[in-house]
């Protein structure tokens, strides 16, 4: 996939019924990750269309990730809505992937026939980081956190923060009509799990569920973490 001025991107496509289900990874992760290759083994195995991808800059895409901002990536989603699949879209977020798949979810809300998120983390570029942190970004123009998912430390760009305080969704209703499914771990050390029942509160649909999950922790992807998001994808689509 590729588009003016922007990296080309990387994805596999399942071909199968619709809606095409997109999966929309976290920050600094790839379309390799668990959830994203248990929903396609299970959309495989029940005949459905699935969309994993990489958002420029990571994993097999091209561009380099300091580059990228919160918008880029999602107009990579939005690229991915309008080019690489047709019709209706599910759109599936893992934490940052919750705030692209909002965003993206606003900008085509006739391609979106439901969203479900998992520790979905809109506007955490206000909530997420210390006033400190902040002034550190905006006067040195990148901020490196340890990693508790890897070796390499987090970077986080003055680019992409700008971008992400320019998209905040929080402060108001968030104009969706479409069935909402929010999964959140109780004992998410990076996002709090009340910040799924505030959204659930501002969105605008009526069909909206937040299941909270008390032993699990951010990444949800144990097995019976799976299940459940697998189960809250069937929902939507029936």
């Amino acid at each position: 996939m590729t588009s003016p001025q922007r990296p080309r991107l990387a994805y596999h496509l399942t071909q199968g019924s619709g809606p095409t289900i997109v999966f929309l990874p976290g920050y600094a992760s790839d379309m390799t990750g668990t959830k994203a290759l248990a929903l396609e083994k299970w959309a495989r195995e029940a005949g459905r269309a699935f969309l994993r991808f990489d958002y420029a800059g990571c994993g097999a895409s091209e561009g380099a990730f300091e580059e990228q901002s919160l918008t880029d990536w999602r107009d990579d989603a939005l690229a991915m809505i309008d080019h690489a699949v047709e019709g209706p879209v599910v759109l599936v977020g893992s934490s940052m992937g919750g705030w692209i798949m909002l965003l993206a979810a606003l900008a085509r809300p006739d391609r979106v026939a439901a969203l479900v998120g998992i520790a979905a983390a809109p506007d955490f570029t206000d909530w997420g980081f210390s006033q400190e942190e902040k002034l550190y970004i905006l006067q040195h123009g990148r901020l490196e956190r340890p990693n508790p998912y890897g070796p390499q430390p987090t970077v986080y760009t003055r680019r992409f923060w700008q971008a992400g305080e320019a998209s905040r969704l929080m402060h108001g209703p968030v104009a969706l009509d479409c069935p909402v499914r929010l999964i959140h771990g109780q004992r998410d050390p990076d996002v709090p799990w009340a910040q799924s029942v505030r959204l659930a509160e501002l969105i605008r649909s009526d069909d909206v569920q937040v299941t909270l999950v008390k032993n699990g922790y951010h990444r949800l992807s144990r097995d019976e973490d799976v299940a459940l998001l697998i189960r809250s994808v069937e929902d939507v689509l029936r």
